[in-house]
């Protein structure tokens, strides 16, 4: 029989320091405030470094923040959306409004009522806060929140002890362990509920899949890397500098129609014609739709004039449904001539600023997923049976609310995403057999027309291959900047590690290119301006319609 020799004391040292910090870090998710303040004792006694006890603090009372947020916008929205209790969507997408516009000040202020975060955390996630917004205030607030409970126990250690003392640790832990299983049987009583063949498996396959992953668990190596390219190149806001002819270098906050006019003026034969509709009083823009009725004809696209991945982008097929856009936002809104295609790539290009001609770096074709009706299958049921489909259902269901219970005549079919973006539901595959010199080519005399533009994502429609490998007849549909991403990655057959490697490559050009830009006198946005341009699309985006 082998003899198991025990550790030697050396090695049981060397992990006791990462066992309290996990103790700690796991503690947070069930009473914050009080492992926070036991991590601070330990300080006090020189038992647990700084290091050590803030990031196992910090981290635990951050992530279960997002647990909450994410918990209320997943599960509880989604059961909300099923329920009989949807009648009252025009309340909830009040509240959605309300609290986009106060949300930062009501999230700040409940990390320091510690009664208060349960339900505001819950209420962000519910109300669908964007989940950047939440992550940083959040995130800012815990970090600060959680470096004063450990200087102030350091500090007042004794006396905070002797306090604490009052308290029985049994009480503490039987409360913790009661909480804990009682979320415990929450949640099995969920999954036993939501175990019904095709959901089940959807639900599992979107985990399976990294395409589906939702963004908090498949950018942070990006961040990581963008933060390690910011030390690199010696500046943290240096793709504000990649385009120095957009806002903040098409990070975030520029506006479409800026750019598309400026296309339809250097290359109006290959740029679907665009036109603002600002103002807000509703005759103004009814107004403002007669116009483009008469110029565009139907049907004609309506979205945001600042958008991203998609969000509201609306086929306007008659003017109730241009007027229902209308009602919905506040927010500039674009229209325009629908490009019919019906095929779409992205074309992801960049240039150096001393370079005479730049390169297409990736291209990604879109595939526009249809159902096809039998004439007893309802859209719903349809949707839940396709393997690829009922992954994103969620995103299907609500575009197709109305339809959901409609059954399809045999044969009809149903296109499912109108937007060309892989967040509203489109197929996205690896395009590089379209590459051609003559595409290159036509694409880069299209950009060096741009004032100040280098690197970004052009979104093209056409109608036939050729066409588009020889560099014609093609539509401009968007360009975007520094913050647009070589969607290729996105295709089924990569590995996720091809997909950072595709990443992690651009966000280097982008950085380079910016501080090529830096060095011929092109100052970066600053990060005050960059998170005021964030904050007033957070809020606009909160009031747009799901996307076609």
């Amino acid at each position: 029989m082998t003899e198991v020799l025990p550790l030697p004391p050396q090695a049981i040292a060397e992990w006791i320091p990462f066992a309290k910090a996990a103790g700690f870090f796991f503690a947070t998710f069930i009473l914050e405030d009080v492992a926070a303040v036991g991590a601070g004792l330990l300080l006090a006694t020189g038992q647990i470094s700084w290091p050590a006890a803030f990031l196992a603090c910090f981290l635990g009372i951050w992530m279960g923040d997002a647990g909450l947020y994410a918990l209320a916008r997943y599960a509880g929205r989604g059961w909300f959306e099923r329920s009989s209790l949807r009648r009252h969507a025009a309340k909830v997408a009040e509240s959605e409004r309300w609290f986009a516009t106060r949300g930062t000040a009501i999230l700040v202020f409940s990390r320091l009522v510690p009664g208060a975060r349960l339900p505001t955390y819950l209420a962000a996630g519910f109300l669908r806060v964007p989940l950047p917004r939440f992550l940083v205030i959040t995130g800012i607030a815990s970090f600060a929140w959680t470096l004063a409970i450990l200087a102030l126990v350091q500090k007042f250690g004794e006396q905070v002890s002797r306090w604490l003392g009052d308290f029985k640790h049994t009480g503490l832990w039987l409360a913790g362990i009661g909480l804990a299983v009682i979320v415990l049987l929450q949640l099995l009583r969920r999954a036993i509920a939501n175990f019904e063949g095709n959901k089940f498996a959807a639900r599992l396959g979107r985990w399976r899949h990294w395409e589906f992953w939702p963004g908090w668990l498949f950018y942070p190596p990006v961040g990581i890397y963008c933060a390690w390219l910011a030390i690199k190149y010696r500046g943290l806001t240096l793709p504000t500098a990649a385009n120095p002819g957009i806002f903040t270098g098409g990070l975030v906050g520029e506006s479409k129609t800026a750019m598309l006019d400026e296309l339809w003026a250097t290359s109006p034969g290959f740029t679907a014609e665009a036109e603002i509709i600002a103002g807000r009083p509703m005759g103004d823009r009814m107004r403002s739709l007669e116009e483009i009725v008469a110029r565009f004809g139907f049907p004609f696209i309506l979205k945001p004039d600042l958008g991203q991945r998609g969000v509201g982008i609306k086929l306007i097929r008659t003017r109730e449904q241009a007027e229902k856009y209308f009602s919905q936002t506040d927010a500039p809104l674009v229209a325009q001539r629908y490009a019919a295609g019906p095929c779409e790539v992205g074309v992801f290009y960049y240039r150096f600023p001393h370079e005479s001609r730049g390169q297409i770096f990736a291209i990604t074709e879109k595939i526009f997923p249809k159902l096809t009706g039998d004439g007893r299958t309802t859209v719903a049921e349809l949707i839940q049976r396709d393997a690829r489909a009922a992954i994103i259902a969620e995103k299907y269901l609500q575009r197709f609310a109305a339809r959901r219970d409609e059954v399809l005549a045999a044969g009809a079919e149903l296109k499912l995403v109108e937007a060309g973006n892989h967040a509203q539901g489109c197929i996205f595959r690896d395009g590089s057999r379209l590459r051609t010199p003559e595409l290159e080519a036509r694409i880069d005399e299209i950009s060096r027309r741009l004032t100040g533009f280098f690197v970004g994502r052009y979104d093209l429609r056409f109608a036939s291959e050729d066409d588009l490998r020889a560099g014609k007849n093609f539509q401009i549909i968007e360009l975007n900047g520094a913050a647009s991403e070589a969607t290729n990655i996105y295709d089924a057959r990569n590995s996720l590690w091809t997909a950072y490697r595709t990443l992690f490559r651009q966000w280097d050009l982008v950085f380079a290119i910016g501080a090529a830009n830096r060095a011929r006198g092109v100052a970066p946005t600053s990060v005050a301006q960059i998170w005021r341009a964030w904050r007033r699309y957070s809020a606009l985006a909160a009031t747009y319609p799901a996307a076609d």
